[in-house]
């Protein structure tokens, strides 16, 4: 690991201001500190958020459910406001990784890492969500961009995400065994704006599924979504898995999705 400066503020400005020049910050640290142990990754200045306490929790605001950046995984599984409302969001925050994993990592930092296999990516798209930073509002179908890549600015901090709260979701994945990231995720949902499939795991980063989307807008159930036929360009293929074989994966990831979603 390279040398570094490490900074804890107490609060979002205190943060923003400590914010200069090569400076990274430090949600979780599940993939930061990792990477740059291995040298992989480096900063002049690590921000450590996790003196912020007001970026953490999760509670029901106008009809939304909001969680703070710093919300750990492990707080989100079991807020009862976010099992009465979205237990598809507990359900899938419950799944990520093991329990040291779950009572480090951060939805903050999930999302702004954007690792095209990670969970968060797809509720967040799924939902429709709304990603809040310290200086705007942006929307879920604007915010993941590419291969660890974000709308977000240098510097820019996040603060919150709010997910609107539908009628049923479901959140299934097919795991890779040693680092329980998706192989193949698929988030469903159906409320006032209509239905919505993200899909983690396949690409180079979280997408919308709109073929999925217009069978289950006809008829929301699993035979609809397996029924679907994914196109299988651009779809990643590793020693995990073929393009083929993650592409038809999909449908039935999306169907039990619907079965879930009840």
């Amino acid at each position: 690991m390279y040398g570094f400066d490490y900074q804890r503020p107490a609060s979002p400005d205190a943060a923003v201001a400590a914010f200069s020049g090569d400076s990274r910050f430090l949600a979780g640290g599940q993939s930061l500190v990792q990477a740059m142990k291995l040298r992989l990754s480096q900063a002049e200045r690590l921000i450590d958020l996790g003196g912020v306490g007001e970026l953490a929790g999760a509670r029901l605001e106008g009809g939304r459910i909001v969680v703070g950046a710093m919300t750990r995984h492990a707080q989100v599984a079991a807020s009862a406001e976010v099992r009465k409302t979205i237990p598809a969001l507990a359900v899938l925050a419950g799944g990520i990784g093991d329990p040291m994993v779950r009572n480090m990592g951060t939805i903050g930092g999930s999302i702004a890492n954007a690792d095209p296999a990670a969970c968060y990516p797809a509720a967040v798209l799924g939902l429709g969500a709304t990603v809040h930073t310290h200086r705007r509002t942006i929307a879920a179908d604007d915010f993941f961009t590419g291969l660890y890549e974000t709308a977000l600015e240098p510097g820019e901090l996040i603060t919150a995400v709010s997910f609107p709260v539908p009628r049923r979701a479901g959140y299934v994945k097919f795991k890779q065994p040693a680092s329980r990231f998706a192989l193949v995720g698929v988030f469903v949902s159906q409320g006032d704006a209509g239905v919505r499939v993200a899909v983690t795991g396949c690409k180079s980063h979280v997408f919308r599924a709109t073929a999925l989307e217009q069978a289950l807008a006809a008829s929301f159930t699993p035979e609809a979504a397996k029924a679907v036929r994914l196109p299988h360009d651009e779809v990643n293929s590793d020693l995990h898995g073929s393009a083929e074989y993650r592409a038809a994966m999909v449908s039935v990831m999306a169907a039990r999705a619907v079965a879930a979603a009840g």
